[in-house]
């Protein structure tokens, strides 16, 4: 065999080069199903720094795309592929190396979110980002996204926690940024570049992680308003004094497509929810949660429960966690990411409420209240081009409105693909220049991941 495929073939281990159609359409989309996603020449499964540079430098010879590819739960396109790139799938770079000493960890990038907390718990400690699919998510795909996660409000994001990348760039060059220093200020900051990147300036083979000793088991109080402005008053109520380790809200429509899946007991009557937990030493824990329970108590909430039985709490988490499985049920979704100055929150949550009234659809809303995040999820059928037509303009609609208030059109999913119309209002034109720069001045060709954010 000649050309691309030819040259792949002979520079990489048997088994890595996938060139049949029919396994290679399962390479083609990430969870957002991008309708536009491409046909790619090949797809390489590599599985060490090396595979990946050989890839990069035969792409870098042709002038063939590259889209880098991690498990593939992206929710905005940034992994579809695009016509006759060649995908780099890391699903195979799985090692890790756990150093209790520096309280760090050397990871690849294939494996998911949930088997490095569980490998470094057995040494007592702990990796905190934790996004809701962190079951299924990987490292990867969370350092190219920048993933926060339920956690974040008191530990932070994906970027907090790395110290070091090996990242191969777009001739093929892997460099070593950063490594287990938790004091390190020579030259740029490189390392932070490219963490939520999304795959365009370089592919990440190996991260150096930061953990944490492992939390104290948690305190757990749910809290249930019939008005939405009362939950999110609410939120600031607690933020302005506290910062508990969870500080999640739900709203009416998620609250309902949970309680569909879960028949737990949630009131489907509520306008909110919020999930809410401490991981404070006793007596600590309890006074924030009597604390919380008074603030939410004084700003009009429904019902408050608190415990302090791990498994009772976990099984409210969970129900937090599984409200986009929950809201797929109910038909495709156009799933957003947006995210405000806390201030700002009740206005966006109020003003998405607004904007599914007038479009005639249902718009489910989570969110990380505690940081502003949120996630609101149009519900529409695809068979219907009147209703998808409807949920595209909602879409558009609660990018400018988030904007509009002073907030971000993405807080960790990405820009991808499908929110690139809005990135240019978002940044302004000297910012958004400004990334084009960087993005040309390490990838001159364009090749890797083309049409992503920029």
């Amino acid at each position: 065999m000649t050309g691309i495929a030819g040259d792949l073939l002979a520079a990489l281990p048997e088994g890595t080069v996938v060139l049949e159609p029919d396994r290679m359409a399962g390479y083609r989309w990430d969870r957002a199903n991008d309708p536009d996603a491409g046909l790619p020449l090949a797809v390489v499964r590599a599985t060490c720094t090396e595979d990946v540079q050989e890839t990069l430098r035969i792409a870098h010879r042709h002038r063939v795309p590259v889209v880098p590819r991690g498990a593939g739960t992206g929710l905005s396109g940034g992994s579809s592929a695009v016509d006759g790139c060649i995908v780099v799938c890391t699903e195979r770079m799985r090692a890790i190396e756990v150093d209790p000493a520096t309280r760090t960890c050397t990871v690849e990038p294939g494996l998911l979110n949930a088997e490095v907390k569980a490998a470094v718990a057995g040494h007592g400690l702990w990796y905190p980002p934790d996004p809701s699919s962190f079951e299924i998510c990987s490292i990867g795909g969370n350092i190219a996204t920048n993933a926060g996660g339920l956690c974040c409000v008191k530990y932070g994001v994906t970027t907090d926690y790395v110290l070091g990348l090996t990242v191969v760039l777009a001739d093929g060059t892997a460099v070593e940024l950063g490594g287990p220093r938790l004091k390190d200020v020579a030259g740029l900051s490189l390392t932070k570049l490219f963490v939520g990147s999304e795959g365009t300036l370089g592919v990440v083979t190996r991260i150096v992680l930061r953990l944490l000793p492992a939390p104290r088991p948690p305190s757990t109080l749910v809290a249930t308003f019939g008005a939405l402005g009362d939950a999110t008053d609410a939120v600031l109520a607690i933020t302005r004094r506290l910062r508990p380790s969870m500080l999640e809200f739900m709203d009416r429509p998620s609250i309902n497509a949970v309680e569909d899946a879960t028949r737990m007991g949630l009131d489907r009557a509520a306008a909110a929810m919020l999930v809410i937990q401490s991981d404070e030493p006793p007596p600590a824990a309890g006074e924030e949660i009597a604390t919380i329970a008074g603030l939410c108590k004084e700003h009009g909430c429904t019902e408050v429960f608190a415990t302090d039985d791990p498994e009772e709490g976990q099984a409210f988490v969970a129900a937090r966690r599984m409200v986009i499985p929950a809201v797929e049920r109910r038909g495709s979704l156009l799933l957003e990411d947006v995210g405000v100055p806390l201030p700002r929150l009740g206005a966006l949550v109020e003003g998405i409420a607004g904007i599914a009234r007038e479009r005639d659809l249902e718009i489910a809303v989570v969110a990380h209240a505690g940081d502003g995040n949120t996630h609101p999820l149009i519900v529409f059928d695809p068979s219907d081009a009147d209703q998808q037509g409807r949920a595209s303009a909602a879409y558009g609609e609660i990018m400018d409105l988030a904007i509009g208030l002073g907030g971000t059109i993405t807080g960790e999913h990405g820009v991808g693909r499908l929110k690139r119309p809005w990135l240019g209002d978002y940044l302004g034109p000297d910012a958004l220049a400004l990334n084009q720069r960087i993005k040309d001045a390490l990838d001159p060709h364009g090749i890797l991941n083309p049409g992503a954010v920029l």
